[in-house]
């Protein structure tokens, strides 16, 4: 199958082959003439699987067929409505909107918390056809009243598991209670938890629903492996792999915002380009960092989990989580950003003694063992204990065998700061109550 097979309009087909792509992925090829039909949609799709597109492009088909509507102040109202849970990810896709509607007569704007109010209250006047938006700054001008939302005829809610992950469930109902009741719902989501379907439940009426690429079993074309490290050498083998690799594009995770600074540092110091991309980063700076990681000019870019959700790079060839997880599903996530659209990629992750159980966690989850490769001279020493992994002055996790499940917060994000992707202030996490052990250290 073609695109040109999928009914969608002339102007949309030329600005796909001039992106220089003619098949469509399987997530396109199901949920393109899905959307075009006018019903609900519920997708099961990871990033890297083309989902983007999935909807961008029959939603602007469907749009371009109508003409603008104007809203009561006379300005171009708003028929669709994305939300997204980071920054990097709106950003993204409404690039696309503009890539794949560059040849269509409709307006889109990108908005997202960590930057000024203005420009986008001067965009807004002039009146937008698709909006891209995080939940938080949506409801600022929402309550504000710089924009209004009666028109939108088409909703979008992508990464749905992730924003719930955020703790941005009740942003999502304000959202909804703005909506008109009328009109054409479409969620994505990488994987259907039990939240997942109670909140389709509440958003679709009668959706259709596809599944593809599902990654918690974990994708063929990466190769996985572990390297046991002492403690206290992670830094320095991790500078040693990717000069000996001669590695020229690496994405590494780290727990902490603070441990990205100074991982990122420390590379620096060894020669070897590195920038940190997190939340307490200003959104100039994380734009910057991930362009020029994109582009080839920036090595290696240190990343916390949340802070990298939308980062979408063809063809990455390593991702090294510098620390595992601690709730498993990320890794999943983590690796994914690695072997897309057919090419090969290697994850490795560098796993000291405290972090076993994490490692344990991760291998019943994507059912199948991690092959283990110490590197010669960075080896754990005999009878290194498991320590407390320590996230802020009232918060470990890990500490050996003395762990217990639930009871805290998500903290893959890094700790407090601001909400990831949104607004400042108070991290919103949402309590997890399963693969988190969260202990209480001393103050």
């Amino acid at each position: 199958m073609k695109f040109t097979d999928l009914g969608l309009a002339e102007p949309l087909l030329r600005a796909v082959s001039e992106q220089g792509y003619d098949t469509p992925t399987p997530i396109q090829m199901q949920a393109i003439p899905a959307v075009l039909k006018g019903g609900d949609l519920m997708a099961g799709a990871q990033t890297g699987t083309g989902k983007t597109a999935g909807f961008t492009l029959p939603m602007l088909h469907r749009l371009a067929a109508q003409p603008h509507k104007r809203d009561a102040r006379g300005r171009i109202a708003i028929r669709a409505l994305i939300l997204t849970p980071t920054r990097e990810l709106a950003a993204q896709v409404e690039e696309s909107v503009r890539t794949y509607g560059k040849h269509l007569p409709l307006t889109s704007m990108v908005m997202f918390g960590g930057v000024g109010m203005q420009p986008q209250l001067d965009r807004l006047r002039k009146g937008v056809d698709i909006l891209v938006a995080t939940p938080g700054r949506l409801l600022d001008h929402h309550g504000q009243r710089t924009l209004d939302l009666s028109h939108v005829e088409i909703f979008v809610l992508d990464e749905a598991d992730r924003m719930l992950d955020m703790g941005f469930i009740h942003d999502i109902k304000k959202v909804l209670a703005a909506l008109p009741v009328k009109k054409q719902s479409l969620l994505f989501s990488a994987t259907f938890s039990d939240e997942i379907k109670a909140l389709a439940d509440r958003l679709l009426n009668e959706p259709a629903l596809i599944e593809v690429s599902r990654r918690n079993s974990t994708v063929e074309l990466i190769a996985q492996r572990v390297h046991p490290v002492a403690r206290d050498k992670k830094k320095e083998l991790l500078a040693h792999l990717i000069k000996q690799g001669d590695w020229h594009q690496v994405l590494v995770f780290t727990r902490m915002k603070h441990g990205a600074n100074r991982l990122a540092d420390y590379l620096n110091d060894q020669g070897i380009g590195a920038m940190a991309i997190h939340g307490n980063k200003s959104q100039s700076a994380r734009t910057k960092a991930l362009a020029e990681f994109k582009s080839g000019q920036l090595p290696v870019l240190v990343a916390t989990d949340i802070a990298a959700r939308g980062i979408d790079i063809d063809q990455l060839p390593h991702v090294v989580n510098f620390e595992l997880p601690n709730v498993p599903e990320d890794y999943v996530h983590r690796i994914g950003r690695t072997g897309r659209a057919g090419a090969e990629g290697e994850a490795i992750s560098l796993v000291c003694v405290d972090e076993q159980q994490f490692l344990r966690d991760i291998e019943r989850l994507i059912k199948r063992s991690i092959a283990s490769e110490p590197v010669r001279g960075f080896e754990p020493p005999l009878g290194e204990k498991a320590e407390p992994i320590v996230l802020g002055r009232r918060m470990t996790i890990g500490a050996g065998g003395n762990t217990r499940r639930g009871g805290g917060q998500r903290t893959g994000n890094g700790g407090a700061g601001g909400r990831p992707g949104d607004r400042g202030g108070r991290h919103g996490g949402a309590p997890r109550p399963a693969g988190a052990r969260l202990t209480q250290g001393k103050r």
